[in-house]
């Protein structure tokens, strides 16, 4: 039996190698080789061989702990607790995808779900959508901030946009999280998910109404709702509540289920976190999210000494602008990012909460980082974001926000890419298609093209930068709405030229089966992507109504209308812009030198 020096943890052992076919038992630390892998077996453990050929290795009893440092972070440690944390968010995805009802949670997998701290400050995240995830921190504080005491076995809902929400439809599920067995003070954690609901009232089916211009126009308003108590879901106050106002909630039995399905997410994901902290101990728990968080930081200073100052313009369909001067301050490793002359507040549905600005923000600079790290509330540190009051990136009550969060977000994220000099635009919109009636309400987002950069072309056919969710499969979608889908496409050409071209965007037409209430709320249909660095514009978004008679009628870039049975709607959703000058054409052979002879 040969003997190796083993490093695990940052520790080694002296570590005898045995061969698999040879193995009976043995008390790590030991190296079990196999043809096809080897097995390192940790002191504290012990492999046994089975009649079958497996290896079984369980702890031994009685065996100590490791001890962890709690003054500064151990590398490996620390990555394990990076993935500890980003699991019990995947988890928590996993077991909302599982559970909800409503096609949009369930099939599309607009959702997202994250860990924070007692502060409220995001931990981890799940891959899910960045327009959540970024702004969720400040919906976990509203409801510690608006509920007091909290108790073990409370939930609370809440869609506020001026208190982290970032539109109506968006609801929140809060939970907070207990560690020490008599649960006193203040939660020690908390646990979120947010779903997008089909349906939460408003003026128009679906819940985005193209031209809302009071919050109340868009749906039911929960401010930290309590919906369980004791463990026991609040049934009869949340469907009145559901139910309240001038436009109430047209399918609440689906919302029930869909938050719900919240609450076992949430309670997944508290349950991890307990188990976490039986294993680890809450001291060592609490410690890692704060270093989790510091190493973000520290991530996104380095990335910051690799750019430099900048600004930019982007301009709105309908008049609007988005306006964002980067200063780096490279004394105290950070940047100041300004958006105080942008457009001052509209009457439209365009404004964006500050949440929202934080959380593209967020985004933007986390992709600037090389590091493989959870998007977290760490990366924000090294920033200082500015907005004006009363601006459309800082609105006051009770102005509409339907379309901030999903149109205006995307501005300020080419905005801010622009800026830096990193990526043309992409399509800039989430294409917003919604159709119902009083029993049934649909709400999807369409695929476009992505901005090309300086590493290379963009992608053709995807959701872009704030939103990551998918399209329903067309089988579900015909089973479960009375539409068929004729055409999905890549919508070629589309993108912008460059030395790198934008990517295309693409065309989609539902034929519908039943009349319905239909409307996209949308931009970039006048103001086109813009490219960067010498590269040519994409094109804009279009729209039209195909009757049944095959006449075509124009539409506009927001729009609601009455779709008769047999008619029809087709979306063209806007390329990215390209990168760099065009490479110049070959001259033809007429203008080629003489060869001499």
């Amino acid at each position: 039996m040969s003997v190796m020096q083993m490093t695990c943890r940052s520790q080694s052992f002296a570590a005898p190698v045995v061969e698999a076919a040879a193995l009976t038992r043995i008390d790590g630390p030991a190296l079990i080789v196999r043809d096809d892998t080897q097995l390192a077996v940790l002191p504290g453990w012990r492999a046994a061989a089975e009649a079958d050929g497996l290896v079984r290795l369980s702890r031994l009893a009685g065996a100590a702990p490791r001890e962890v440092r709690l003054d500064r972070p151990d590398p490996v440690t620390l990555e394990l607790f990076n993935r500890r944390f980003m699991g019990v968010a995947e988890a928590m995805g996993a077991a909302l995808e599982r559970t909800a009802h409503s096609v949009n949670i369930k099939e599309r997998l607009d959702f997202s779900c994250a860990l924070f701290d007692a502060d409220g400050g995001l931990v981890a995240n799940a891959p899910h959508m960045p327009v959540h995830l970024g702004s969720m921190g400040a919906s976990v504080r509203a409801v510690r901030d608006r509920r007091g005491t909290l108790r073990p076995g409370e939930a609370f809902a809440l869609n506020n946009p001026y208190a982290g929400g970032t539109h109506l439809p968006d609801i929140t599920v809060v939970m907070p999280v207990f560690t020490r067995p008599e649960a006193e003070g203040p939660p020690d954690l908390f646990v979120a998910a947010r779903g997008h609901h089909a349906d939460v009232g408003g003026v128009q089916p679906g819940s985005m109404p193209p031209f809302s211009q009071t919050l109340e126009e868009e749906g039911i308003l929960l401010d930290a709702l309590p919906i369980m108590r004791d463990g026991i879901f609040l049934a009869a106050e949340v469907r009145e509540a559901l139910l309240a106002g001038p436009w109430p909630c047209r399918a609440p039995d689906r919302n029930l289920a869909d938050l719900k399905a919240q609450l076992a997410a949430c309670q997944a994901g508290a349950d991890t976190l307990s188990a976490m902290i039986r294993d680890q101990g809450a001291e060592v728990v609490a410690r890692y999210m704060t270093f989790v968080q510091a190493n973000a930081a520290s991530a996104v200073r380095r990335a910051l000494t690799r750019l430099s100052d900048g600004e930019a313009k982007v301009p709105m369909d309908g008049g609007g602008e988005i306006a964002v001067r980067i200063t780096l301050d490279p004394d105290r490793q950070g940047a100041e990012i300004d958006f105080r002359a942008s457009t001052d507040q509209a009457p439209t549905n365009f404004n964006a909460p500050s949440a929202i600005v934080d959380a593209a923000v967020l985004y933007v600079f986390r992709t600037l980082v090389d590091d493989d790290i959870p998007l977290n509330a760490g990366c924000l540190e090294p920033l200082r974001v500015r907005t004006r009051q009363g601006s459309l990136l800082a609105p006051t009550p009770p102005a509409a926000v339907v379309a901030g969060n999903v149109e205006t977000s995307q501005h300020v994220v080419d905005a801010l890419y622009c800026a830096l000099g990193v990526m043309a635009n992409a399509q800039g919109s989430m294409n917003n298609f919604t159709f119902g009636d009083a029993d049934r309400q649909y709400y999807e987002t369409l695929c476009g093209g992505a901005g090309a950069s300086v590493r290379g072309p963009g992608a053709s056919g995807v959701h872009t930068h704030m939103t990551n969710s998918r399209l329903t499969d067309p089988e579900i979608l015909e089973r479960r709405f009375p539409v068929r889908l004729e055409t999905f496409e890549i919508r070629k050409g589309s993108g912008g030229e460059g030395a790198f071209r934008g990517g295309d965007g693409v065309r989609r037409r539902l034929r519908f089966l039943a009349p319905m209430e239909a409307a996209l709320l949308s931009t970039r249909r006048t103001c086109a992507p813009q490219g960067l660095a010498g590269g040519g514009p994409a094109l804009a978004g279009a729209q039209r109504l195909i009757r049944a008679d095959g006449a075509v009628h124009p539409l506009s870039g927001c729009f609601s209308v009455t779709v008769a049975a047999g008619e029809a709607i087709e979306i063209e959703t806007p390329g990215g812009g390209g990168y760099g000058p065009p490479a110049a054409p070959p001259k033809p052979d007429s203008e080629a030198p003489p060869t001499a002879t």
